[in-house]
């Protein structure tokens, strides 16, 4: 079967399921629900304390979970739950006020003793919360000398601090309703979750308890599981969804443009699409055969014929948006020449023979092909294997894997690399020192300089391939107002959404 063929039949297959599937949604019905296509199920549940997903934030965050304050589409973080905060001169120490009167879903009344629970939870031992180690574990007390107000009194000063808390990683749960979270999240949004029907649909309808009944136009939200790139077009060309906010196969963008139905908006992201390498392994732990692996990859040709050529090539784990970005693409130019002399030089037999595992967005699983492609011809035979989100997020995730392809989608998470315990194993007493000294340094200009100094660390080392930042392809029904033109962080902020 061709590939075009078999493109067309998917299509004409994904659009006769949507049809005959359960109406769960009808997104124009009354100018009052709207439906959303999801590229990954959120695995392993819905709680963003306790797991990985990006795509977990996509539909609970700022939807049903709400944290002391909130990051926008443009990056600047506002009060939520905190009406205000202020930071103590030395950066150590921030004080939140919060609002009053908020509720739970459940009618359970918020206030300091929320916030204490959520971050004791998130920092106890054994919590899997993916910011355990970078954020919750830098704080060093939490007080709460009234129902309004919570000190939190850090280890180490962190200037990012309220962008920290605006991230899904600190949403405030009840302790009533934590631990069922995963299956039925009850928060403080202007959302509740009404139904999840696996490997299909996540439904949220509007709570008419929430503190601004105003602030929600949208009654009913439809989460819609669409993995393969032809049955999202299909999808949307059949009206089942009415936007893709991030993540829609980038060959469907000039049909899309072409379309008066709908609008494309090109924006951008915090992404950092990198080829991970397991450090651990041999003979990746060898910087030598890590740097190989760098001047193996054409970046260019990788985001013109992965990416659709909306994306940007990096050089290390920072995007261009990030204040105080160093373009290191330079350091490792494409050459195959170099990268078979430092495989020979690190005393690497050709071919070497590895795994590349391969998670299903479509930059992942079509970029796994032209990059195998692209390692072949320098002697590293990559064995494709394609896993789904959650075999990735239980396997790869846990550190057991050789190489992969993955975009991290998170804001500033440099930090991850000071973990020595993170999946692609990279201990640096020398990456930890830097940012360490960052992390404390107020002075402007020093900080600048030492953030540029990170990110020459990880290139320097070549702990993982940097590839691409991608742009985000938003593409909507013209009607359909408020959704993010970028992703500063992964979310839809449902409350902004309206029909025109």
């Amino acid at each position: 079967m061709t590939g075009v063929h078999r493109r067309h039949v998917l299509a004409l297959a994904a659009a006769a399921t949507m049809l005959a599937a359960p109406q769960v949604s009808m997104a124009q019905a009354g100018k009052a629900a709207v439906t959303i296509g999801l590229v990954l199920e959120p695995a392993p549940g819905l709680d963003p304390t306790t797991a990985a997903a990006a795509a977990i934030g996509e539909v609970v965050h700022y939807n049903v979970l709400e944290g002391l304050t909130k990051i926008n589409a443009d990056g600047t973080v506002t009060p939520l739950l905190a009406e205000s905060w202020n930071m103590d001169p030395d950066g150590k120490s921030y004080t939140f006020k919060l609002r009053q009167g908020v509720k739970f879903h459940d009618g359970e009344a918020f206030d300091s003793s929320d916030v204490k629970f959520s971050f004791e939870r998130a920092k106890a031992e054994g919590s899997t919360n993916k910011a355990k180690k970078t954020v919750f574990d830098n704080i060093s007390s939490i007080s709460t000398p009234d129902a309004a107000t919570v000190i939190l009194t850090l280890a180490k000063p962190d200037g990012n601090f309220p962008f920290r808390m605006g991230e899904n990683t600190a949403v405030i749960l009840d302790p009533k309703s934590a631990a069922g979270t995963a299956t039925k999240p009850i928060g403080t949004g202007p959302y509740r979750f009404d139904d999840w029907r696996k490997g299909s649909a996540i439904i949220l309808s509007r709570w008419d308890g929430y503190r601004d009944a105003k602030a929600a136009p949208i009654k009913r939200a439809t989460f819609r599981i669409i993995s393969d790139p032809a049955a999202q077009v299909a999808a949307l060309l059949a009206g089942d969804v009415d936007t893709f906010p991030r993540g829609i196969g980038n060959q469907a963008v000039k049909q899309m443009q072409a379309d008066p139905r709908f609008v494309v908006v090109l924006g951008s992201t915090a992404g950092k699409g990198i080829l991970a390498i397991n450090n651990r392994k041999k003979p990746f732990d060898d910087v030598r055969v890590r740097r190989a692996l760098m001047h193996a990859i054409d970046r260019k040709a990788f985001i013109d014929g992965v990416l659709e050529g909306y994306g940007v090539p990096i050089g290390s784990h920072f995007a261009p948006t990030d204040a105080g970005y160093v373009d290191l693409t330079g350091q490792y130019p494409f050459d195959p020449e170099k990268a078979k002399a430092l495989l020979k030089e690190a005393g690497v037999a050709t071919p070497l023979n590895v795994t590349l595992t391969l998670p299903p967005p479509p930059y992942a699983r079509k970029g796994g092909e032209v990059v195998a492609a692209m390692l072949a011809k320098v002697g590293v035979v990559a064995r494709i294997e394609n896993v789904e989100w959650a075999q990735w997020l239980g396997g790869t995730f846990k550190g057991n894997f050789d190489l992969s392809i993955i975009n991290h989608v998170e804001p500033l998470d440099y930090l991850q690399y000071t973990n020595p315990q993170y999946y692609w194993g990279y201990d640096s007493a020398a990456f930890r020192d830097l940012a360490s000294k960052h992390a404390s340094t107020t002075n402007a200009k020093e900080r600048q300089k030492l953030f540029g100094d990170l990110q020459r660390q990880l290139a320097t080392d070549a702990v993982n391939a940097y590839i691409f930042n991608p742009q985000n392809v938003a593409i909507s029904k013209k009607a359909l107002k408020g959704v993010w033109p970028h992703s500063p962080i992964f979310a839809n902020d449902l409350s902004t959404w309206r029909w025109q």
